[in-house]
């Protein structure tokens, strides 16, 4: 029997993975469904940041939704009282966010283990207040209504809009904006940076003692997840055409690290693996209401104890197992 190194099998798998999504709008035919599908890709751009801290370098921050709601604001803000076309607002978000990042990463990165998770706890409690509370530029708790949607674009003819929910050409966008995220942390991974990382990772000491400059790429790690985290919040705020802080608050940001945990922490499919079950399983539970949270806790819980890698690296070894077994791959 023919042999495949493990590598041609992977790249089988993501173009699969890939056509799987591209074709999502053509048999997903009810649109709250497209309309979660739209919010699980927006949470794996936030996922996949969230990866690049705790998953590469092994800091847990728990700032992730407070930056989202930086981007949220910043770009809504921009659009609607500056006037700014909502594509231009949208591509400056993730540099202003990560222009705040390193204002408060520059002092925080400084501590480490769980007082880097406790700092940024703080100031994403400090964002939510801010939020909250500066009614003059936010709205409080009211929020801004009719945020604008990205005006349509114009492809050799045929207006392509993005006008309400279930968008089918808002979920390309995301689509394609969450791949390019994920692309963009493949190529890190691989890269000298990304080695570098995951020395920091598994030995910070070792690491500077050999004369790494261990808090440049931790700032590099915490600035770009910071970025990802701002343009998944203009992306949620252009979509869902209503803002306010209810979405930014600590919990989100536990969300965002439990996405990590539960998909796999350190692998670029994991984020999306877990975006997917945090943004789907609320909603497949609420056919028990009333147990619904205490549920969806459990199932938490029990995944998180007893799939301490995750879900990905779970089934992965388990799949690579049984076609080695079966003789159709080999190592390479």
């Amino acid at each position: 029997m023919n042999q495949f190194p493990m590598f041609w099998l992977k790249g089988f798998g993501v173009c699969i993975t890939l056509i799987g999504f591209l074709t999502v709008p053509s048999w997903l035919t009810l649109p709250y469904f497209l309309h979660l599908f739209i919010l699980a890709l927006i949470w794996t751009i936030l996922a996949q940041g969230q990866n690049l801290i705790q998953g590469f370098v092994g800091y847990v921050s728990i700032a992730q939704a407070g930056f989202m709601g930086v981007g949220a604001y910043f770009s809504t803000l921009v659009s609607v009282t500056l006037g700014w076309p909502v594509w231009c607002s949208i591509g400056l978000t993730p540099l202003f966010t990560g222009l705040i990042s390193v204002l408060v990463g520059y002092p925080s990165l400084r501590v480490k283990g769980h007082y880097f998770a406790i700092v940024t706890l703080a100031y994403n409690m400090v964002i939510f207040t801010i939020l909250m509370t500066w009614k003059s530029l936010t709205g409080g708790e009211a929020g801004i209504p009719n945020v604008p949607r990205p005006v349509a674009i114009d492809w050799f003819g045929i207006a392509i809009n993005f006008e309400g929910r279930s968008n089918p050409n808002y979920y390309f966008l995301v689509l394609g904006l969450a791949a390019l995220a994920t692309a963009l942390c493949w190529m890190i991974l691989h890269s000298r940076v990304g080695r570098t990382l995951l020395a920091i990772r598994q030995n910070e000491p070792l690491a500077e003692s050999v004369g790494i400059q261990v808090w440049r790429y931790k700032l590099f790690a915490f600035v770009l997840s910071a970025s990802f985290a701002g343009l998944a919040g203009a992306l949620y705020a252009h979509y869902i055409g209503f803002l306010n802080p209810d979405p930014f608050g600590v919990d989100q940001s536990l969300n965002a690290i439990l996405a990590v945990i539960l998909g796999g922490s350190g692998t670029l499919a994991g984020p999306v693996v877990g975006s997917f079950a945090v943004v789907l399983l609320p909603e497949y539970l609420r056919i028990a209401e009333s147990y619904r949270l205490i549920t969806y806790g459990f199932i938490l819980v029990v995944a998180t104890i007893f799939l301490p890698r995750g879900l990905v690296p779970m089934l992965g070894a388990a799949v690579g197992v049984a076609l080695r077994r079966l003789g159709v791959v080999r190592h390479g």
